[in-house]
C-alpha cells in the first residue's frame, strides 16, 4: 500500500533541493528549445510580415541563446560534479555518465556558436538584405535583384542553415539527455 505525504511548509521547502532544481533547470531548457524551434517561430513566420519577423527573431534569439546557455552551463556543472568518472573517463563516450556530459557540452556549444558567432553574422546580413530591399525598391526573391542581393540571399541562406542545424543539434541532445534521465535518473549530489 502507498504511504499518503502530508505537505507542510518544511516539505514544501524540501523541494528545492539540487535533484529538484536540476529536473526544473532541464525542463526549462528542453521546453524552450522545443517552443523556439518547432511552435513560436512558425506561428511568428505565419503571422508576422517578413521584415518584423526578421526584427522578432533578431530581439528574440540573443535571450534565448543566453538562457540556454547559463541553463546548459549550470546542467553541465552539476552533471559533472555528481558523475566523477565524467573528468576521469572524459574520452570514453560509451560510459553513459560521459555521453550525458557531451550531450549537455554540445548544447552549450551549439548555442554558444549561435549567440556570439552565427546569429549576429545572420542578423548582419538579413539587416544587409533589408537595406539593398529598400535600395532596389524590389524584394529580396523578386525576379531581376542584383547581383549583390544574390550574393546577399546566398550568404543569408547558408547562415541560417548552419544555425538551423546548430539549434537542431542541441534539441536533439536535449531530446537524448532527457529520456536518458527519465530512465536512468539524474543521480545528481546535493550541493545545497
Amino acid at each position: 500500500m502507498t504511504q499518503v505525504s502530508t505537505l507542510s511548509w518544511s516539505s514544501f521547502a524540501a523541494l528545492f533541493n539540487t535533484q529538484g532544481l536540476y529536473q526544473v533547470g532541464y525542463a526549462w531548457l528542453f521546453g524552450m528549445t522545443l517552443w523556439v524551434t518547432f511552435v513560436g517561430g512558425v506561428i511568428a513566420f505565419k503571422t508576422l510580415p517578413r521584415q518584423q519577423f526578421g526584427t522578432l527573431q533578431h530581439r528574440t534569439f540573443p535571450v534565448y541563446f543566453v538562457i540556454s546557455i547559463a541553463l546548459s552551463s549550470g546542467l553541465l556543472g552539476l552533471w559533472t560534479y555528481s558523475h566523477p568518472t565524467v573528468l576521469t573517463e572524459y574520452l570514453k563516450p560509451t560510459n553513459a555518465d560521459v555521453a550525458q556530459a557531451y550531450a549537455l557540452a554540445v548544447v552549450l556549444l551549439t548555442q554558444a556558436s549561435n549567440h556570439f558567432v552565427i546569429g549576429p553574422l545572420t542578423s548582419k546580413t538579413m539587416f544587409q538584405r533589408h537595406r539593398l530591399e529598400k535600395q532596389e525598391g524590389k524584394g529580396y526573391n523578386e525576379p531581376g535583384v542584383s547581383d549583390d542581393m544574390k550574393a546577399l540571399n546566398k550568404t543569408f541562406a547558408k547562415l541560417h542553415g548552419v544555425s538551423s542545424l546548430a539549434n537542431m543539434t542541441a534539441f536533439l541532445s536535449l531530446l537524448f539527455h532527457g529520456l536518458w534521465i527519465g530512465n536512468n535518473g539524474a543521480g545528481i549530489k546535493s550541493i545545497l
